[in-house]
């Protein structure tokens, strides 16, 4: 027999023999581990490829390679940084989220208006390119110039921001598979370019140091080249839905480094080996009018160029397989090929961007930190509609500037390198505020200064990152780059000043916005369902009972498995039998799931307190009720369920269902 005990108010809120209305299976069941996580996160960045190559080597033309090289050490650093404080928080937000564990809320809300930038700004960059691939199909339509682009940037915004109001679910195995052939497409184009093309004399001709390029551009193209690195936020971001953050985060971060390092270090040889630096014609300078190349403004028969860095500026990729000197047949095939897949992963990459910019304002909304017709939830598909809208039109109308193409990448630096390094002072701050034995996963290398442990990647990335902000600004002033990222940032803190004044909310302090949540409990609604699990049969009942709830309310199901950490073990140690049974407990749970049509999500949960972990996971996802077991204890002294239980009941801000076997007597 269950007994169902309640907090706060204690009363019944589901009967067993209420009928199950069972939705369509198919849904999204999310267990992400490693592979999932790697696969999702590198179709994000590996889309960057597509407009990276050009951007940059408008700017640094020989050094280009070189500029890729040392923008990527950053990233290591950057992805190092991430790893460490999503392993630590495993919760949305990226860099807002770790700049208010650290900090407070008015550091988050700056952290995360920046990020707001760079997902409108990949909406931005990755719709204008679509029509630049497209434009293999229909020679004679111009889709790859000024304005054609624009119009066919905007189409494909706008078409996906009627998917995402309507709630149209991305189909995970198709992002997967792409990702996949992504990243084999390039690492074929990489081994042919290498047998076919690739001249290290041709590179060493390329470069004439401090002339072509000149300082100045060399070092604008550095921050300029971790817009390759767009979307390393998308494994922070999915980390409340990784079986087990503090093994799958880290290792699919780097998993990440170390695919996109592998393309950059080699690509952009091939490509400038197939389209090296030549002295510039009469047909290039036309083509910086044709094209938009502001990046190129200036440019004078004689000067020094490359195809790259212009007439290929839009499609860089396209430009390379057109030039690898393969018979035309293969030639032509391949070019379809790469200019299908090319199109399709940018539309994804815009996508995520969309997704990416509703889930953050959304975020932002519950910490109080934007006004409340921002995230307004549309009334029957459920979805930030205001916020999809809202920026999305943002970004078509940075599409409009001439030469929109340098402009995005530039702005993209600015938002990037400010919001990467409040991410390395998070950690920084982390490191010291915090006690290393709660850390679940450190970055390597660290010194000791003053007697606090130092994050040696941290420091590190910070510089880099914060210098190359410093440049975006100093010298991003006359093409409106750094009038408009500050004007942003500005306007940013007005609002959010204005709105936490007009509440009458602390400026720093974290404040939640309340559930609006109405009518008798009996008919209440949930949206996220939170259910402790662990080996013991009494969670068998629970189970099935949190199941029917959810598949009755239409809701989330978050499945947790803590595995309690001994204080003589650290948090990051394998537990490779713990880990394992708990994986196997989830997988049940999850397929169980799919027979009701719930959504669920599961998550192992490393504790040194089982009651407190629950607690804060149902804080973290915004859990209306948490649903768990317990076994009565009749021993005269004896807590009803329990030590953890009775935490539960005593510390949770949402009701409490309780499903309590008798002891056995």
């Amino acid at each position: 027999m269950c007994a169902v005990r309640l907090k706060p108010d204690r009363r019944a809120l589901y009967n067993s023999a209420v009928p199950v209305k069972r939705r369509q299976a198919g849904g999204l069941h999310r267990v992400l581990g490693t592979a999932a996580l790697f696969s999702t996160a590198y179709g994000n960045v590996g889309s960057s490829i597509y407009y990276a190559l050009g951007l940059v080597t408008a700017y640094a033309l020989g050094l280009t390679p070189v500029s890729f090289f040392i923008s990527g050490i950053i990233f290591f650093f950057t992805a190092v940084t991430y790893a460490e404080a999503t392993a630590r928080f495993p919760e949305a937000g990226g860099s807002s989220s770790f700049t208010r564990h650290a900090f407070n809320e008015a550091v988050s809300f700056f952290a995360g208006w920046a990020q707001m930038l760079n997902y409108t700004v990949t909406i931005a960059i990755s719709a204008i390119f679509v029509p630049h691939y497209l434009a293999k199909f229909w020679p004679g339509g111009h889709l790859d110039t000024h304005p054609n682009d624009i119009y066919g940037g905007a189409v494909v915004v706008l078409l996906l921001v009627a998917l995402n109001i309507v709630g149209v679910k991305e189909a995970a195995g198709l992002n997967i598979f792409l990702a996949l052939a992504d990243l084999g497409t390039q690492a074929l184009l990489v081994t042919i370019g290498l047998i076919t093309v690739f001249s290290p004399h041709v590179l060493q001709a390329n470069v004439d140091l401090g002339i072509s390029p000149s300082w100045q551009d060399f070092v604008i193209s550095i921050p300029v080249a971790m817009v390759a690195y767009t979307g390393i936020e998308t494994i922070s971001n999915m980390a409340e839905e990784a079986i087990d953050p503090p093994r799958h985060v880290p290792r699919s971060i780097m998993y990440v480094v170390l695919a996109v390092f592998a393309i950059y270090a080699f690509l952009p040889s091939v490509a400038l080996s197939a389209l090296p630096v030549h002295p510039a014609s009469a047909q290039d300078v036309a083509n910086v009018t044709k094209y938009q190349c502001t990046a190129q403004h200036g440019l004078q028969v004689g000067d020094r160029t490359s195809d790259l860095a212009c007439r290929f500026a839009g499609d860089p990729v396209a430009g390379v397989v057109d030039h690898l000197g393969l018979p035309d047949t293969v030639t032509s095939g391949l070019a379809f090929y790469v200019a299908i897949l090319a199109a399709t992963i940018l539309i994804i990459a815009t996508n995520a961007g969309i997704i990416g910019v509703s889930r953050l304002t959304y975020s932002m909304g519950q910490h109080r930190q934007l006004p409340e017709a921002i995230r307004r939830v549309h009334p029957t598909y459920n979805t930030p509609y205001v916020a999809i809208i809202l920026y999305s039109l943002i970004a078509i109308l940075l599409m409009i500037p001439n030469g929109a193409v340098s402009f995005l990448g530039n702005l993209y630096a600015f938002g990037a390198m400010l919001s990467f390094t409040l991410a390395h002072a998070s950690v920084v701050w982390m490191r010291h505020t915090m006690p290393d034995e709660d850390v679940p996963w450190r970055g390597p290398t660290s010194f000791w200064l003053g007697g606090y442990d130092v994050p040696t990647f941290a420091i590190l990335g910070g510089i880099g990152t914060f210098l190359s902000w410093l440049v975006t600004v100093f010298l991003h002033v006359s093409d409106y780059v750094a009038p408009v990222g500050l004007i942003w940032l500005l306007l940013g803190m007005v609002v959010y000043y204005t709105y936490r004044r007009s509440q009458h909310l602390p400026l720093t302090q974290t404040v939640l916005a309340p559930h609006a949540l109405t009518g008798p409990a009996l008919e209440v609604e949930y949206r996220s369902i939170l259910m402790p699990i662990s080996s013991a049969r009494v969670d068998d009942v629970m189970t099935a009972t949190a199941l029917r709830l959810a598949a009755e309310s239409n809701a989330t199901l978050v499945v947790m498995y803590p595995i309690e950490v001994p204080l003589n073990v650290t948090m990051s140690a394998p537990l490779d039998e713990e880990v394992a049974n708990a994986e196997h407990q989830l997988r049940q749970a999850a397929a169980l799931a799919r027979e009701y049509g719930v959504d669920v999500i599961t998550r192992i949960v490393r504790t040194r307190n089982i009651g407190q972990a629950i607690v804060e996971e149902a804080e973290r996802r915004r859990s209306e009720i948490i649903v768990l077991g317990a076994r009565d204890r009749h021993k005269p002294g004896q807590r009803v369920f329990g030590p953890r239980v009775d935490y539960v009941l005593r510390n949770a801000h949402c009701r409490v269902m309780v499903g309590a076997e008798p002891a056995p007597t």
